[in-house]
């Protein structure tokens, strides 16, 4: 059975650590089912990127490249501030214009 483990995270909740490497840490306070929409629009915009660089088409690479960014800031992966320094309020707004971004 192929069991995904959780990634080790630093103490504060901040980052993950992945093969020695830290990166920013999915906002906590995003819901389960929010969290899991996004996810799945950046794998498929990942997919998507692998497609276009594949065929060599620049203009789709650049759009899906766009769609996985679009995602990572919506799980508060990327963008500024980072997620911890934003209140309640903003977290949810941040999450809620990537779905309504990502769903169009």
């Amino acid at each position: 059975m192929n069991r995904r483990t959780e990634p080790e995270h630093t103490p504060d909740g901040h980052y993950v650590v992945i093969s020695g490497r830290r990166w920013r840490a999915t906002d906590p306070s995003v819901p389960d089912d929010v969290a899991a929409r996004l996810r799945s629009h950046l794998m498929a915009a990942r997919r998507a990127v692998g497609v276009a660089l594949r065929e060599k088409d620049t203009t789709a690479e650049r759009a899906s490249r766009k769609r996985v960014n679009a995602a990572k800031v919506a799980l508060g992966e990327r963008g500024t501030p980072p997620w911890w320094e934003q209140d309640e309020k903003a977290r949810k707004q941040r999450w809620e214009e990537g779905l309504r971004r990502l769903d169009s």
